[in-house]
C-alpha cells in the first residue's frame, strides 16, 4: 500500500476509534434530548426512538457489538433522512448532519471497532 506517511498506518486502529466515539456520543446526544421530552413526539423524534438511539449509543462508545450497533444506527438515520424527504427538507442545512453521521456508521460497518474495544477479540 502507498502512503505518503507510511508510519501512521502503525496507527490504523485509531481511525475507527475516532469515529465510533464521536458517533457514539452525538446518537447519545440525540437520544437523551428525545428521552428528556424536548423532542416532539411523533416521527423519528418519538421517545421510542430516543430510548434506541440511548442503548445504541453505548453499544458504540464502549466498543461491543460494533457492526450490529452502525446497521441500526444506519437504519435510524435513513428512517430520519426519509422523514425529512417527506416534508420536503431533503436538501436543506440540517441534513448534511445527518448524512455525514450515516456515512460514518456505514464506515463503522466495514472496519469494525478500533481499538479499545470489547469486539475486538471476537
Amino acid at each position: 500500500m502507498l502512503s505518503m506517511i507510511p508510519s501512521l498506518l502503525t496507527y490504523q486502529m485509531a481511525g475507527p476509534l475516532i469515529i465510533r466515539i464521536v458517533l457514539g456520543v452525538t446518537l447519545f446526544h440525540f437520544g437523551y434530548k428525545k428521552i428528556k421530552g424536548r423532542g416532539d413526539s411523533s416521527g423519528s423524534n418519538s421517545l421510542t426512538y430516543g430510548a434506541i438511539e440511548v442503548f445504541i449509543s453505548i453499544f458504540l462508545i464502549i466498543g461491543l457489538f460494533t457492526q450490529i450497533a452502525a446497521l441500526l444506527n444506519v437504519i435510524i438515520l435513513v428512517i430520519k433522512l426519509g422523514f425529512k424527504a417527506k416534508t420536503g427538507q431533503f436538501l436543506s442545512d440540517g441534513v448534511n448532519y445527518y448524512i455525514l453521521l450515516l456515512v460514518m456508521a456505514l464506515s463503522l460497518m466495514f472496519t469494525g471497532p478500533g481499538f479499545f474495544a470489547f469486539d475486538l477479540p471476537l
